[in-house]
């Protein structure tokens, strides 16, 4: 059995793009980013799936990794850099620069056009580990991915590319529990399941709940990795308020998972952040957000603001 290759681990905070008329607002995003550091989030992650890797030019995404990279270093924060692309040359092309800036980790998906087996898989991340100097990797395996690598699949993964210490993941399935992958690897659940997944194992989670408010979410984190049992309580009334007032903007309205990010951030109130998505994408309306706050705030009183 590999011992663990890392000790990532924790709540960790999404970079949510402000956007004015197709724009990316700079000035918001660096007071974003003070937001975290100022809450005392375990880290801070870019250009993952809220953070709308997907519509950002090159130029972009170089511009939002420096300035990351920049205020992270300046405050002594753990920050991870999201690489992915769905083209895999440009991906290796974003991981490289990505590991100049001397980042934690590096996020990245698999090549996502025609679906990818584990060979190709390994192949793929074994040139990611060759040109990522030495930095650790994160492999982001969504339900929407092309394809999701099975429990053994993720294990031999694991196994055969040194650098790769960790995957974010929706849960810890029974199947991975009996990989024991669990056991070695970094493995980040999706937040408002965190509580329940410790006890297999979660290591933390790239945070949907910390949209809501991060400085809560820092706290319950703490709570769920120690194992205390008020977690759990916890656990249940963010998972009804998802499931009541978030969720269907998914599965009844048809809002992509980006845009309920974006919403709960908005309805949190802790910086500058709308609901406002980038084309071709819909944004929730900023109207949702009053009824939302009062509900939120009667179910979830620890994450008022």
């Amino acid at each position: 059995m590999t011992l663990s290759k890392s000790g990532i681990s924790g709540n960790w905070a999404t970079l949510l793009l402000p956007i004015k008329s197709e724009v990316i607002d700079f000035e918001s995003l660096e007071q974003q980013i003070d937001c975290y550091i100022a809450a005392g989030v375990d880290g801070i992650y870019s250009n993952g799936t809220a953070g709308e890797f997907y519509t950002q030019s090159e130029e972009e995404f170089q511009q939002i990794s420096k300035l990351l990279a920049q205020k992270c270093h300046q405050a002594g924060m753990a920050f991870q850099i999201g690489a992915s692309h769905c083209h895999p040359q440009a991906a290796l092309e974003r991981v490289k620069f990505a590991a100049t800036l001397n980042p934690t980790a590096i996020q990245v998906i698999l090549p996502d056009w025609f679906p990818c087996s584990l060979a190709v898989a390994k192949v793929f991340m074994h040139k990611v580990e060759q040109v990522a100097q030495g930095v650790d990797l994160v492999l982001y395996n969504p339900p929407h991915a092309k394809v999701n690598l099975t429990a053994n699949e993720l294990d031999e993964l694991y196994e055969a590319i040194p650098k790769l210490v960790g995957f974010k993941l929706p849960r810890i399935t029974p199947e991975i529990t009996i990989t024991g992958l669990a056991e070695k690897a970094s493995i980040f659940v999706a937040g408002h399941f965190l509580a329940t997944d410790a006890y297999k194992g979660a290591k933390g989670a790239y945070s949907n709940v910390c949209c809501l408010n991060p400085k809560a979410t820092q706290a319950w984190t703490q709570d769920c990795l120690a194992l205390v049992p008020s977690a759990l309580e916890l656990e249940s009334r963010i998972q009804r308020f998802m499931n009541e007032e978030i969720a269907p903007y998914i599965t009844d309205k048809g809002y992509c998972n980006a845009a309920v990010d974006k919403f709960m951030a908005a309805l949190g109130g802790w910086s500058r952040i709308e609901s406002t998505m980038r084309f071709p994408f819909a944004s929730i309306p900023m109207n949702d957000i009053e009824c939302k706050i009062k509900i939120k705030n009667e179910l979830l009183p620890e994450f008022k603001i």
